[in-house]
């Protein structure tokens, strides 16, 4: 029992550090700007389009929070799938977040 934990907690570690790899999208205002975060819901690059720069900074704020979320969403929809691969479909508790 005490192999079984020990091999767990090494995909574990393993599946953590896939983390880092997995890149998820989100869009807001039909493209105009785009979030790219990794699977540990780091921001790795945002993109706003020029005609959009011209828009109000309120409109410009909301389009970048909303592209944020989607984002984020997507990510821990990847790095949800991607744990589900490594525990070999075994499901979280309810309520269970990975990264711990």
């Amino acid at each position: 029992m005490l192999q079984q934990a020990q091999e767990m907690q090494k995909k574990m570690t393993q599946a953590k550090d896939s983390l880092k790899n997995i890149s998820a999208e989100g869009q807001a205002g039909g493209g105009s700007v785009k979030v790219v975060m990794n699977g540990n819901c780091d921001m790795i690059s945002l993109h706003i389009d020029q005609q959009t720069l011209k828009e109000d900074k309120s409109i410009i704020e909301d389009l970048i929070v909303a592209a944020t979320n989607n984002a984020k969403k997507n990510a821990e929809a990847k790095a949800q799938e991607e744990m589900s691969k490594l525990t070999g479909g075994m499901k979280l508790p309810e309520g269970f977040k990975f990264p711990f």
